[in-house]
């Protein structure tokens, strides 16, 4: 045997539920066999806005068929709190105050679904409506509270540079919210052990969270629940904190009749009471000189945050950290606004709010190019960050910067001077169909802002027949987390993909693990099962030194070498065992050189940046606003990738969603607080037919992380969401054509043909 083993680290190995994911044999929480006499759950929610409750009559609920109880929030036997921040401020039934439509009040519990689902339909409760405020600008006005402190980033006196700039110009801009969409709902299924000990199935991507948010709503402590996890259908940010509610209710539940309780909304239901991307209303006042080159800029980012504060801190947050993108800003203020409103409270999603401040620090970019009349491209590179140019608005260095070579490449592999071009002539004849083009970059800082939760854990377990089991805290939802951590384990240890299990993730294994969040899966967890590796390997190591009285071992694919003696990896093990080795390890990994004081808004927040380009090309009916992506072109860096081929899905996965959030996918809530997107047939995602006719994608196989990281890979979960801004900035070309690119078209997202066409017009007036 020579070479690596099949299937380690930097191969393109299928997914390894793959084939289960298509044949439809993959095992999801609804999937699983549930115990004798389970019982179902279904949320019954207040049909007003916001409110005073002045009394609730479940009776006829409690009296449907198959009921057997109803419960509220005089039935928790804990703390009436889910906050994932531990704010105090949102609770897991309302006791008094309504705070958006359709915020759950009590819990049915019967024989079956439909039966809950049926009886919850029957309650009568009384609310005393209250004014209610639904829109960031609406919030602003009414000068309701922030839900968390906001943040202030500064460097320089950008007041005095914006003064004494040769140009300047103010502007605003919406940018929407986004559904999860995740093809897998909310779901929990809660099981009673004996004692106070609580066994709970849910589709979450933070299992430790959700473990101690049971416990304290049960009042237990948490080495009484366990939380287990095995894959989910998707989540994006929307299983990170928005499971806590179905888990609480089912435990609760659970507890309260000695039964197995299963809790699955509706779509519906889900899409009503759980939280969406943040939409924000970004402004900003930009000074620059003759050559685009900024001097000095200020930025409010005010987001729709909803009714409590979630993950809204650290999400405005990172808005405020990405703003800059690639763009060096010399004299820069940057402020976050987490408006409290009278909707679901909203939460993380790919990218964590660094989509929204890098939109309206493009947005910036375009509106110098356009007051220019030069071409966006010219002043994305008279800006990028550069040598003594390297210092962000949160006073951290880029030291690892390659954008410009990405750009570079991109700009010369799509052949985008001679398309645009062709771009400008086509529009100069006029016509109806007016194109555009746009090449975007990307830089997006990797960590956890909350710097504690870059952390991780792994267990590792080598049976005595040499198979290898695997488990750690990170959780799967399509990304192939487990595929990548396994390929870790296989080089490591010189095993075969086939001879590891990676099973699933536990609250019982690996304890206070950090949430499947901010791209860091990979990061920390596979460096957390290499750590378990190494320590295993020194095991076996030792043993041979003693054994064979030899100095060197070497661990080769398939087998060891003692000296001049090879064994194979299974009698070695069997060998181990008879001698009474240790073959169990545990692993642990915390991010190095991270530290940020979020009050001097100052520190090193991301160990790395993740850097990539896109250029887009698109067609615009300018009669009816209608367009199509032609060619689309990616050039995205994952350092050295753990897995060319899931990487690569990755990076196309994420721009079509990053696309449907800046094109199709539009949040609406009427005037009285209803959410009227709340189903397929009224939420637009993005079909096969709005994907590029032309996709070509490809990863810089030339870029290796300068930083120790998981087999110099980096990051690839959020920073390819961003690559989608080259769409709109294409379909802001296009509708500038129509005044001879004389006005930048301020176009807001998503730019949904309406939008569109309304641009149009008034650009033609």
């Amino acid at each position: 045997m020579s070479g690596a083993p099949k299937g380690a680290a930097h191969q393109a190995v299928a997914h390894e539920s793959a084939e289960k994911h298509v044949s439809g044999r993959a095992d999801y929480t609804d999937d699983l066999v549930t115990p004798v006499g389970c019982l179902h759950a279904y949320l019954g929610g207040a049909d007003v806005t916001h409110g005073l409750i002045m009394g609730m009559d479940l009776s006829a609920v409690e009296a449907a068929p198959g009921v057997l109880g109803v419960l509220t929030a005089v039935d928790i036997p804990g703390k009436n709190q889910i906050s994932a921040v531990h704010a105090g401020d949102e609770p897991l039934f309302p006791e008094e105050m309504v705070e958006y439509h359709g915020q759950p009040l009590f819990a049915v519990v019967a024989e079956t679904r439909d039966q809950a689902r049926r009886a919850a339909a029957l309650a009568e409760i009384e609310i005393s409506p209250l004014p209610h405020v639904l829109s960031v600008g609406e919030a602003m006005e009414s000068r309701l509270p922030h839900v968390t402190a906001p943040l202030k980033l500064q460097r320089g006196d950008a007041r005095k540079a914006l003064d004494a700039a040769p140009r300047r110009l103010a502007g605003r801009m919406e940018v929407g919210g986004q559904e999860h969409f995740y093809l897998e709902g909310q779901i929990a299924l809660a099981i009673p052990g004996e004692d106070d000990e609580m066994v709970i199935h849910c589709s979450t991507q933070h299992p430790s969270e959700a473990q101690a948010i049971v416990a304290d709503v049960l009042g237990v402590p948490a080495n009484a629940v366990v939380v287990n996890v095995r894959r989910m259908g998707g989540g994006f940010g929307g299983k990170e904190s928005q499971m806590n509610l179905f888990a609480a209710v089912a435990a609760m539940a659970a507890r309260r009749f000695g039964r197995a309780v299963k809790l699955r909304p509706d779509r519906d239901q889900d899409m009503a009471i759980t939280g969406k991307r943040h939409d924000f209303l970004g402004s900003y006042d930009v000074g620059f000189d003759d050559a685009g080159r900024i001097v000095g800029v200020e930025a409010e980012l005010a987001a729709r945050c909803g009714f409590s504060a979630d993950l809204s801190g650290p999400v405005t947050d990172r808005a405020c950290f990405h703003f800059d993108n690639a763009y060096y800003l010399p004299e820069v203020t940057i402020t976050s606004r987490p408006m409290k409103t009278n909707t679901v409270s909203n939460t993380a999603f790919r990218g964590f709010g660094g989509p929204q401040g890098m939109l309206v620090g493009e947005r910036v970019i375009e509106e110098i190019a356009y007051a220019l009349g030069r071409d966006p491209l010219e002043i994305r590179r008279a800006n990028f960050y550069r040598e003594g140019a390297d210092e962000t608005p949160y006073h951290q260095k880029v030291e690892d910067n390659i954008i410009a070579r990405v750009v570079d490449e991109l700009e010369e592999s799509a052949d985008y001077q001679a398309r645009r071009a062709a771009v400008l002539e086509h529009n100069a004849k006029g016509g109806i169909i007016r194109k555009g083009i746009a090449l975007t970059p990307v830089k997006f800082g990797i960590s956890f802002t909350a710097t504690w939760y870059n952390q991780a854990g792994a267990l590792i377990h080598i049976y005595k027949d040499g198979s290898v089991h695997l488990n750690h805290g990170g959780t799967e939802m399509g990304q192939g987390l487990n595929t990548k951590v396994a390929q870790v384990v296989s080089e490591a240890l010189g095993v075969d993909l086939d001879r590891i299990k990676v099973t699933k993730t536990t609250t019982e294994k690996v304890p206070n693990t950090s949430a499947t969040a901010a791209s860091s899966g990979a990061d920390l967890n596979g460096m957390a099962a290499l750590d378990a590796c190494e320590t295993l390997k020194a095991r076996l190591a030792g043993f041979l030194r003693e054994s064979r009285g030899v100095e060197e071992v070497e661990f080769l694919p398939g087998r060891v070498r003692a000296g001049a003696e090879e064994i194979d990896w299974t009698a070695l093990i069997s060998e181990a065992y008879m001698a009474r080795v240790q073959l169990s390890a545990t692993g642990f990994y915390k991010t190095p050189k991270i530290h940020w004081d979020r009050d001097k808004g100052q520190g090193r927040p991301f160990f790395y940046f993740a850097y990539g380009a896109a250029c887009s090309e698109v067609s615009v009916d300018t009669l009816t606003g209608e367009y199509m992506v032609e060619r689309v072109d990616i050039l995205h860096d994952v350092g050295r990738s753990l897995n060319p081929a899931v990487d690569l899905g990755q990076v196309e996965g994420a721009f079509a969603q990053g696309m449907g959030w800046l094109t199709t996918e539009e949040l609406w809530w009427d005037e009285d607080g209803r959410l009227r997107t709340h189903a397929p047939s009224t939420y637009k995602i993005p079909l096969a037919s709005d994907m590029p006719r032309d996709f070509r994608v490809k990863l810089a196989e030339w870029s290796e992380n300068p930083e120790r990281t998981i087999k110099r890979s980096k990051a690839v979960g959020e920073p390819p969401f961003m690559l989608a801004m080259c769409v709109l900035e294409a379909l802001s070309m296009a509708v500038a054509s129509v005044c001879d690119y004389a006005e930048c078209p301020r176009l807001d997202a998503p730019a949904t043909p309406e939008r569109v066409l309304i641009a149009v017009e008034r650009l033609r007036r």
